[in-house]
């Protein structure tokens, strides 16, 4: 053929992380069919949906099965009814966002590369450490990034500096991969950053259901918020919906460049690109959002938080650094003896079959770290911890 590719794509990474990780944890397996491998790297959820959420989901998709009840697309903006309902879940912890700001999707991480699509040319900046997702949706569009030392001076939390200027700036907290959850102080500083600046927001929600110690659970708590950023959302880790798919995002109608509002245009690519959320799953993440479903999807939070703990509380008795798993699933460990992250990844994979995510895969200044989730069983979780309490 003769024809143009997208040359971005060049500039990736050649591996993408979870990919390298599935590739050497499956090289070990094959020879070493005996052992068992504990898996606390890829944060993907372990326990069943909640009941409510399966309730819902059977219901709706016994009215799919009837002429009367049968539907068809789905709008592209996502039903009023689930809507209504998370715009209900912002009241509940005091935040006001319109449901006609709000545009469901098939998940965050879609959503997160997506919203390139109505950028333009613009210097875009995100922290270091990062999840892939941002990184590489910028480098396949052609744009400039420059990126935000994230490391333990600054608590893995990087703030506004003279390294800054007008652009569209990613922020996610809790944080992944490092579980380090901005202060309304820190976020109402980068807010009153981004409106003096004249730069958006880019804010990533998804482990808002963990947070524990009162920190902001949504961009919004901060005044001005609305003029400056968009919102992504999910039910992934709230609601354990990893393989059922369904998220959110909040383009509130404040929201303006140079005269022209974004949710307009979010709007206009979303009818173009996407065809919705199918039906059963909007009325399982409705469900999710309820009173009794948000009790039930906050038991199962406080099993993976008590898989933190266990975690944790070997770290602490190893003397070993680590942020997290106070308001996030995850543990962000320093590795030991100045050990490298994919070296460490290895160590444990061969020593005792414990795999985690090396932190060199989220950037530069991941190097030296390591993550482990606290989304397995607590029979896995603490099999783990014994493993690795006879070896760090």
């Amino acid at each position: 053929m003769k024809i143009k590719l997208n040359c971005n794509f060049e500039n990736l990474s050649e591996n993408y992380l979870f990919s390298e990780i599935g590739k050497r944890v499956r090289a070990y397996s094959e020879k070493h069919p005996e052992k068992k491998i504990v898996r606390l790297g890829i944060g993907d959820v372990t326990l069943p949906l909640p009941a409510p959420c399966v309730s819902a989901f059977e219901n709706a998709a016994k009215e799919m099965g009837s002429k009367d009840t049968f539907r068809g697309y789905p709008p592209e903006y996502g039903y009023d009814f689930l809507r209504t309902r998370i715009s209900e879940h912002y009241a509940s912890f005091g935040v006001d966002i319109p449901a006609d700001d709000i545009f469901v999707s098939d998940g965050a991480k879609s959503d997160c590369g997506n919203i390139v699509d109505i950028l333009g040319d613009n210097t875009v900046y995100m922290p270091d450490p990062v999840y892939p997702v941002y990184m590489d949706s910028n480098i396949m569009s052609g744009r400039e990034v420059r990126l935000l030392e994230a490391n333990a001076q600054n608590g893995f939390l990087p703030m506004p500096g003279e390294e800054c200027g007008r652009g569209v700036y990613y922020l996610c907290s809790p944080n992944n991969p490092t579980g380090a959850a901005y202060s309304e102080k820190q976020l109402k500083e980068w807010v009153d950053f981004a409106l003096k600046s004249g730069s958006l927001i880019i804010y990533d929600a998804a482990y808002e259901a963990f947070v524990s110690d009162g920190s902001p659970r949504s961009v919004y708590a901060v005044d001005g918020a609305k003029e400056c950023a968009v919102e992504i959302c999910s039910f992934s880790k709230t609601a354990g919906f990893t393989g059922t798919r369904c998220g959110y995002t909040v383009v509130p109608a404040e929201l303006d460049a140079d005269g022209v509002k974004l949710k307009k245009l979010w709007s206009r690519r979303q009818a173009t690109k996407f065809n919705g959320v199918s039906y059963p799953v909007q009325r399982a993440a409705e469900a999710a959002y309820s009173e009794e479903g948000m009790k039930a999807c906050l038991d199962n939070i406080g099993y993976y938080m008590e898989n933190a703990k266990m975690i944790a509380s070997l770290l602490d008795e190893k003397g070993i650094k680590y942020t997290g798993g106070k308001n996030s699933p995850y543990i962000w460990l320093e590795c030991p003896n100045g050990t490298s992250s994919w070296e460490f990844f290895d160590y444990l994979l061969e020593k005792v079959q414990v795999v985690g995510t090396p932190g060199a895969g989220f950037g530069k200044c991941g190097e030296g770290y390591f993550r482990l989730t606290s989304f397995g069983s607590h029979e896995d979780t603490a099999e783990a911890v014994e493993r690795l309490r006879g070896l760090l």
